[in-house]
């Protein structure tokens, strides 16, 4: 008995260990992204058998490029024509949801260089006639200027948008003023406002609410091949967004700290780069299931429809892959 149980344990330690799935997430340290680190630091993905590689990427536009090439597995990212375009053909689907605006939340701010603050512009409501840098036209960050030009009753040539192509160079110009301002995604900006190099003018969410926020990616040959590595991978993601969503959500989907907030915001400020104190302040709204707001992305796309930068028409839920997605209703 005893030769028998040390055959056994013999056996067991030449046995090869288990190797954990890897993926390739492509992603920004942005305080809007972060239901995949949330997920890492509770431990959800290493129980899914998920090993995450996170690749890091200037902008949105970028990280659904990867996707479709094949460049990554996965992608969370924020809505943009560029996406559309290439979901529309077929290469990469969209599988969920992550941070957003929502009422005491904050996902995009706007922003002000010194000089024309000092020249007068104090609000988002004073922008007509100036200069507004962004990462790229067709992104959530463009689209917030249209929302904020049809709620204010100006045309949007009323304003010079200028895409800049990535977070870093639209900071640059922002600081250098060679920009009048902004709309750029919550995140380590806001150690600049502290330090006075450049001015907050406002939460979209109070000035231009967009509702399709930060979106979850798959690449095609994923979706198709890796189907159980998709599940389980969502099973993580989702456990991570309910974190997210109770640590600062309360009834009525509205801003309210709940026991947990202190633990998340920890793992974002890890995350980010950012003061504890400026996470609590910029948290996100994260739907508890990583749904997809049909509603807030049909209406972004007519919107980039009007601005002719889609290539086709587009219909949201032919970009979803409802093998495994979860979405709200329309409204």
């Amino acid at each position: 008995m005893r030769r028998l149980c040390l055959v056994v344990a013999l056996t067991a330690m030449t046995l090869p260990a288990f190797a954990a799935d890897h993926v390739k997430l492509g992603t920004t340290r942005l305080i809007g992204y972060v239901s995949v680190p949330v997920g890492l630091a509770q431990g959800y993905f290493q129980a899914e058998g998920i090993d995450v590689e996170q690749v890091y990427f200037e902008s949105a536009q970028p990280i659904a490029v990867a996707a479709a090439s094949g460049d990554v597995d996965f992608g969370v990212a924020g809505p943009s024509a560029g996406f559309y375009n290439l979901a529309a053909q077929g290469q990469v689907k969209l599988i969920g949801a992550s941070g957003g605006d929502g009422k005491g939340f904050h996902a995009l701010e706007f922003l002000a260089s010194n000089k024309a603050w000092d020249a007068g512009l104090k609000t988002p409501h004073d922008l007509p006639g100036h200069s507004v840098a962004i990462t790229q036209l067709g992104t959530a960050l463009h689209n917030v200027i249209g929302i904020l030009a049809e709620r204010d009753g100006f045309p949007l040539s009323a304003i010079e948008v200028k895409p800049l192509q990535s977070n870093s160079t639209v900071t640059s110009a922002l600081i250098g003023g060679t920009v009048d301002a902004a709309v750029m995604p919550n995140g380590p900006i806001l150690n600049l406002v502290d330090k006075g190099q450049i001015r907050f003018l406002g939460w979209t969410s109070d000035y231009a609410p967009l509702r399709a926020g930060v979106m979850l990616l798959a690449a095609k040959h994923d979706l198709d091949e890796r189907g159980d590595v998709v599940k389980r991978f969502l099973i993580a993601y989702r456990k991570a967004s309910r974190d997210i969503h109770d640590a600062f959500t309360g009834p009525g989907e509205i801003r309210q700290d709940g026991p947990n907030a202190p633990q998340i915001i920890k793992i974002i400020a890890e995350f980010t780069g950012l003061p504890p104190s400026q996470v609590a302040a910029g948290a996100p709204y994260v739907q508890a299931d990583a749904r997809i707001d049909i509603g807030g992305y049909a209406k972004q796309i007519a919107w980039l429809r009007s601005q002719a930068l889609l290539k086709s028409d587009i219909k949201i839920e032919d970009l979803i892959d409802k093998r495994y997605a979860l979405t709200t209703a329309e409204k």
